[in-house]
């Protein structure tokens, strides 16, 4: 771990951008694309940024590659803001590797998804029992609960208890869907058993930010290719205003919606970024979703209703 770097903790608040990767036309990775879209991210206000993620194609990344992205990233933010490192793997020897050398090279914690065809409480405490124990207590550890993507059903009483066991567990990345009431039961239970209080930070693409703030979210983690938006809302929420949050919320929805699409989402996402001049492509990696005409023109017209109310 270097000496100094920014760490992800119970307190952490804001968003905590999902970085896509960019790759080129003919679908290398871009690392001038990754340079520009980090100053993108860090010019919008985000607190923090998470790379390799599900959303920023770690699976499609070979492992040269993926050290590769991590390194560029962390050297680019360079300690401005804590960085979060997806390090899910069905290998524990290379969840393992991934975390320590993220850590090596500058990372704040590194988030964590339960692997596949986990059914029971006990198989999922167990699994992340592991993983803690396998990282040590010097790595901060965010849980991912997505079983829309992992097919794994994490309990309120199997975050509870990691939270009770493990003091290197310090965020939530909260993406069940719906999952509002389970944000409110982890918020409650907490508060009733005088429960150290971790992190959480919502996904889902934003798409209901403005409620889960309202139920003791303390921000997001989500790649909305208007990251701006979503600092505003987090923003006025901490200062008391939900009203306003909620209402600028509104205007950004239709877009936040579109690209919340799934299959499609993550195209419409980077096409997005390459027309606000973060990035040079919008090339996604095959297996993944291509734009046609429909889809460019329909993009264009959100925007260009997103422009006009903003103006």
């Amino acid at each position: 771990m270097k000496t100094n770097q920014p760490i992800m903790n119970e307190q952490s608040r804001g968003v905590f951008v999902i970085a896509a990767t960019p790759f080129t036309d003919s679908g290398e990775v871009d690392l001038e694309s990754i340079d520009s879209l980090t100053e993108f991210y860090l010019e919008k206000g985000v607190s923090g940024m998470t790379v390799l993620g599900m959303m920023g194609e770690a699976p499609k990344l070979s492992e040269s590659e993926t050290t590769l992205v991590m390194e560029r990233f962390l050297k680019r933010v360079n300690g401005r803001v804590p960085v979060t490192v997806g390090v899910s793997s069905a290998s524990n020897l290379r969840l393992e590797r991934l975390s320590k050398e993220a850590m090596s090279l500058g990372a704040a914690g590194v988030m964590v998804a339960p692997i596949s065809n986990l059914k029971l409480d006990e198989q999922v405490y167990g699994y992340f029992t592991t993983v803690a124990n396998l990282l040590g207590k010097e790595i901060p550890i965010c849980l991912q609960d997505f079983p829309q993507a992992t097919g794994v059903h994490m309990s309120v009483n199997v975050i509870n208890q990691l939270t009770d066991d493990f003091s290197q567990v310090v965020m939530l990345k909260h993406e069940d869907f719906p999952g509002m009431r389970k944000l409110s039961q982890i918020r409650e239970q907490s508060k009733a058993s005088n429960r150290r209080r971790i992190s959480i930070l919502v996904g889902n693409g934003g798409l209901f930010l403005p409620q889960e703030m309202l139920r003791g979210a303390d921000g997001a983690m989500t790649g909305f290719a208007y990251p701006e938006m979503l600092v505003q809302v987090c923003d006025l929420f901490d200062a008391g205003k939900p009203k306003e949050a909620e209402d600028l919320f509104n205007i950004y929805l239709p877009l936040l919606r579109h690209e919340f699409q799934y299959g499609i989402g993550l195209a419409l996402r980077k096409e997005t970024l390459r027309r606000r001049g973060a990035i040079k492509s919008a090339f996604v990696r095959r297996p993944g979703p291509v734009l046609d005409a429909k889809d460019l023109d329909e993009l264009s017209a959100l925007i260009s209703r997103l422009d006009f109310e903003l103006a």
